[in-house]
């Protein structure tokens, strides 16, 4: 009897046992290595750098007044954008007719928004739609082409979007006075956000690369900032945007870098505003004259392939002859 009773026990334990599946083995997530990289934007802030983190390369440099209008490249986009980087901004001409001496008295003049919504909001929503057509409803717009890296004015120009039709927008451009009147086309093509335009070379804009292959954007971009009294005003900063195909921040100014792990960061609160990690990573002394940098705040960085990135800054300057020379952020990060 007892023989029986173990041959039983044992018998039920074999069938217990392989009704439960073997544990999965899982892979340990392991990080990569830590990079060191630095930005020239120069002195006088007059680079644009798109960057890649996966390969810890910089796509693509242009030089920031070397185009003027940005024409969304989407196939159902539509947008205008200004060159923020070079503190443009735009005002309505109402009851005012294109090729006439533009009157600015009493306009106001609107900036993109950094934060990236609302691109629109500069040309304002020029068109209606005619079967499959989108046709410019015949806004007259003054462009303020703003200030060149030296703070040199780069004059007016007068600007009707009249068209998009099959993939090409039509506009017309004037000078303020308007003399110069000429018509011109931008085709969408390629895989850019934006189709770039240059009132001073039509011919020769620059291209945005395409936006697979970049991160984050270094360079000058306008914002609003408020006094005291809390009232906004336009001012030109010096940070980095994201790239708005896919890329995603978050901030954490408690947690010392080296502690953030892929586990901490893939719980973090993501916002994709494109100018969520901005200019303020660094703070300017007016009675030294000088920057610092905040290396306290981190950025969790999901790029364009989703993965993730922990960046901190640790620099502004670079070391030339007998001084330092500002305009070359520089910044450690880590693929998580």
């Amino acid at each position: 009897m007892r023989h029986i009773l173990i041959l039983f026990i044992v018998s039920l334990s074999l069938v217990l046992t392989s009704c439960f599946k073997d544990d999965k083995r899982v892979t340990p997530h392991i990080a990569g290595n830590y990079i060191t990289d630095t930005i020239a934007l120069t002195s006088s802030y007059k680079n644009q750098i798109f960057y890649n983190l996966h390969d810890s390369a910089e796509v693509s440099t242009l030089l920031k007044t070397s185009w003027d209008l940005g024409f969304e490249n989407s196939p159902t986009g539509w947008h205008v954008i200004v060159n923020s980087s070079c503190f443009m901004k735009t005002t309505l001409l109402t009851g005012q007719t294109f090729g006439s001496a533009a009157d600015t008295i009493g306009k106001k003049w609107i900036f993109n928004p950094s934060d990236g919504s609302a691109d629109s909001l500069v040309a304002g929503r020029w068109f209606e739609l005619r079967g499959n057509d989108t046709i410019g409803s015949n806004r007259l717009l003054l462009v303020d082409r703003g200030i060149d890296e030296n703070g040199n004015p780069r004059g007016y120009r007068q600007l009707i979007i009249d068209s998009l039709r099959l993939g090409t927008y039509y506009f017309r451009v004037a000078d303020m006075n308007g003399a110069n009147s000429h018509s011109f086309s931008v085709n969408k093509h390629g895989n850019s956000n934006y189709i770039l335009f240059s009132f001073s070379n039509p011919a020769s804009a620059p291209s945005e690369p395409d936006n697979s292959t970049w991160d984050l954007l270094f360079s000058q971009y306008t914002t609003l900032l408020y006094t005291d009294a809390g009232a906004p005003y336009p001012y030109l900063v010096t940070g980095v945007v994201l790239n708005p195909n896919s890329v995603e921040v978050a901030v954490d100014s408690l947690t010392p870098f080296a502690n953030i792990t892929f586990d901490i960061a893939q719980n973090m609160s993501f916002s994709k505003h494109s100018d969520r990690i901005g200019y303020n990573w660094k703070r300017y002394s007016f009675s030294s004259g000088s920057y610092t940098v905040n290396s306290d705040i981190v950025y969790v960085i999901r790029d364009t392939k989703g993965y993730l990135y922990k960046l901190r800054f640790i620099g502004f300057y670079k070391y030339a002859i007998n001084t330092l020379e500002k305009g070359y952020p520089s910044f450690e990060y880590q693929k998580l």
